[in-house]
């Protein structure tokens, strides 16, 4: 096990997954002589060259779109997104594109294709660089959305997604860049998709989190302990699929539910696990299961105000209260 910050457990996996299949490369804006916006690739392009560690024009549909069609010869493109924010403007390459070709060529051709880049509050980025949108994605057959939380999810998810045959939406988060954590040395060492992470135990309620989230549920978790509220805090990992067997089995326990993510609350995948765990776990709910949001507005410039838009500590843990003394 080495201590690596998230960032740089991203990068390492790049490194390793370029140097066991040359079929792997990556391409996006400034990622190559400057390592991208947030050093994720840096260094990649003094060891692998220009050939394999791509910069593009300011023009997601075009480089999308062309890892769509490298996908479909037989490369691994891995795409990096200054922002999640911008694949708005590469929808079509991306839903019509990149997640049908599978079935409409009825399963002869492979897309391996990974998406990521960053998204999220924490710099004062405002409106079109601070969002949250992977809830978009989801309702898309087709593809798989990973939201890693920590520095070794972050690794394991990446390495799953690079040698996945499908097409990948891989969400990392900016806070989350400078996080160090503990991540196998193994260069093989992978994390399953649709298969959640219970990132602490509990009795009385389960709070299910998102990326940021995630540390934010935790904290509120160790508030709620000094007032006799045992809280199981639950990962997803990776939204599409979804481990709704871990939801369910949480929620048979606790019989409370809150679900926290940091995108809007209004038709986000809060809505969606609480409809799940009403059809699938009702006889066990204690009471009706519970989300947590951005509220509806765009993201302000303003940390102030960015932070009195997206659920903070304090709000998960009134969240709790709510559903535990209702």
């Amino acid at each position: 096990m080495s201590t690596k910050k998230y960032a740089v457990a991203i990068r390492d996996v790049l490194q390793q997954e370029m140097q066991r299949d040359e079929r792997v490369f990556v391409m996006g804006e400034d990622i190559a002589e400057q390592g991208g916006i947030f050093g994720c690739t840096r260094g990649l392009m003094e060891e692998f060259g220009k050939e394999r560690v791509r910069n593009t024009p300011i023009s997601e549909a075009g480089f999308i779109g062309a890892g769509v069609g490298a996908s479909l010869t037989g490369m691994r493109p891995v795409i990096e997104l200054m922002y999640m924010d911008f694949t708005y403007v590469a929808m079509d390459q991306i839903l019509n594109q990149a997640a049908k070709i599978r079935y409409m060529y009825g399963g002869k051709a492979t897309l391996p294709l990974v998406i990521r880049g960053q998204q999220g509050i924490g710099r004062g980025n405002a409106g079109t660089h601070s969002q949250s949108v992977e809830a978009f994605f989801t309702h898309i057959p087709g593809l798989k959305v990973a939201m890693p939380a920590t520095p070794a999810d972050a690794a394991g998810l990446l390495r799953t997604a690079i040698r996945d045959n499908n097409p990948i939406m891989f969400f990392e988060h900016k806070a989350l860049y400078a996080v160090s954590g503990e991540v196998p040395d193994d260069p093989d060492f992978s994390i399953p998709f649709g298969k959640a992470a219970i990132m602490r135990e509990g009795a009385d309620v389960t709070v299910i989190a998102t990326s940021l989230m995630v540390s934010r549920a935790l904290e509120a978790a160790e508030k709620l302990s000094g007032e006799g509220i045992d809280v199981e805090v639950i990962d997803p990992r990776t939204i599409l699929p979804m481990d709704m067997d871990t939801f369910v089995g949480s929620v048979k326990k606790t019989g409370r539910a809150l679900v926290v993510h940091e995108a809007h609350r209004t038709m986000g995948i809060g809505a969606e696990i609480a409809a799940e765990l009403t059809e699938k776990a009702f006889v066990y709910l204690d009471a009706p299961v519970a989300r947590l949001g951005a509220k509806a507005c765009t993201l302000p410039f303003s940390l102030v105000l960015e932070n009195a838009v997206v659920p903070g500590v304090d709000d998960i843990v009134e969240g709790v209260r709510k559903i535990c003394y209702r």
